[in-house]
């Protein structure tokens, strides 16, 4: 529905050049979205297969390890579309305080990504998801690396760009500095508002609204898509649509990138909300459709490879409990399996040989001392598209 421009330009003048920045509208959209006929179709498709990720997340026997996994992998995902070379297996080997097969910005980049997301999953708990709270991520988001010279936890207060080699050129022009504290706040009272604030809006909607409100604003220095990408896991896991944090859209907005950012254009050029609704709900059907798969395969190939093990006799208690490690990390030294399972070294060391004989384990370093070992399996399904 074509709506024209949902917001209004404001002449300003940037390093010499005199441009117009973008200032949105406040949300829900004028007039109301229309959500019928297929949009309406997409929105219960999508609507069931977050229904069924968080059945089965629900019945998963350790929830902490899936979640574990998949904020690594969507941290590893987010950062890759911001130009990080980083890949899973760097990400976990850096946990390890070993050294990293990428630069070590980008991972530490990484691993920052994971402990704003954590932090933001944890303060939920604590209060509504607020200006204060991203902030706060955003401050872990960019403590070091190449974005702590960004402002980290603030608000900008310069005007910031997309695209193109200096303002003059750019390819969108974010609203001034001095509308970002205003623009935000309505974006505050539209994330926490509900059916009896009169919009009456699903909350999948609402996220969708949200996130490309909140790449509008940009009021952040760096770290802008990131963060708006966790505001849409974190909007649905606040509103309890689901009890744990295991929907992530990174892999799908890298995989249709330039159709993303197409969209958000024609969001501010035309107004066309629906077109991006139909993106977005497609996105997410098929990510938890994903999820939900990766969710099963892995408790597939744990169940055989305990299986496998318990064959072995006397053997498989040391080697369950090696098993047992991997499966909550899945790339350990030998002493962190020692640590994880309370088991001598020679003995950690016969389980790990078991494992290793028998494929489930095996050792990526090639050094005779160091040793790392990883649950590969576990890894090229955990790691699928997330290491291209």
């Amino acid at each position: 529905m074509q709506r024209a421009r949902t917001g209004r330009h404001h002449t300003t003048s940037v390093a010499g050049e005199s441009v117009r920045a973008f200032v949105p509208a406040p949300l829900p959209p004028k007039p109301p979205l229309r959500l019928d006929g297929a949009l309406q179709q997409l929105l219960e498709r999508a609507t069931l297969a977050l229904g069924r990720l968080d059945a089965v997340s629900a019945l998963l026997p350790e929830p902490s390890l899936f979640i574990y996994a998949y904020i690594r992998k969507e941290a590893v995902l987010s950062s890759q579309i911001e130009g990080t070379q980083s890949t899973l297996s760097d990400l976990l080997r850096f946990e390890l305080a070993d050294a990293p097969g990428a630069p070590l910005d980008d991972v530490r980049e990484v691993a920052n990504y994971v402990a704003a997301l954590e932090h933001g999953i944890a303060r939920l708990r604590e209060l509504p998801l607020c200006n204060r709270l991203l902030c706060e991520m955003h401050g872990i988001l960019l403590h070091s690396g190449r974005g702590e010279q960004r402002a980290p936890g603030e608000f900008r207060r310069s005007q910031n760009w997309i695209g193109g080699t200096r303002p003059g050129n750019a390819a969108y022009m974010p609203p001034p500095h001095t509308d970002v504290a205003d623009c935000m706040a309505q974006l505050e009272r539209f994330m926490n508002a509900n059916d009896g604030d009169g919009d009456n809006l699903p909350m999948l909607v609402r996220a969708a609204l949200a996130h490309v409100q909140f790449e509008t604003i940009h009021p952040f220095l760096d770290g802008n898509g990131r963060i708006g990408r966790l505001l849409i896991a974190l909007m649905l896991h606040r509103a309890g649509v689901l009890r744990e944090p295991l929907l992530y859209l990174s892999l799908y907005l890298k995989q249709h990138r330039a159709r993303y950012f197409e969209l958000l254009t024609e969001v501010r050029v035309s107004g066309d909300w629906e077109t991006w609704l139909e993106f977005f709900l497609d996105g997410v059907r098929a990510t938890a459709d994903s999820a939900v798969d990766t969710c099963q395969r892995l408790l597939r190939l744990f169940a055989d490879d305990r299986a496998a093990i318990e064959r072995q006799g006397r053997r498989a208690g040391s080697a369950l409990r090696a098993h047992s490690a991997l499966r909550q990390r899945p790339i350990l030294s030998l002493p962190a399996i020692v640590e994880r399972t309370g088991l001598s070294y020679p003995a950690a060391a016969g389980a790990v040989e078991l494992l290793t004989t028998h494929g489930i384990a095996g050792e990526i370093t090639g050094k005779p001392r160091d040793r790392l070992f990883a649950y590969h399996r576990y890894l090229d399904i955990l790691g699928e598209n997330a290491d291209e």
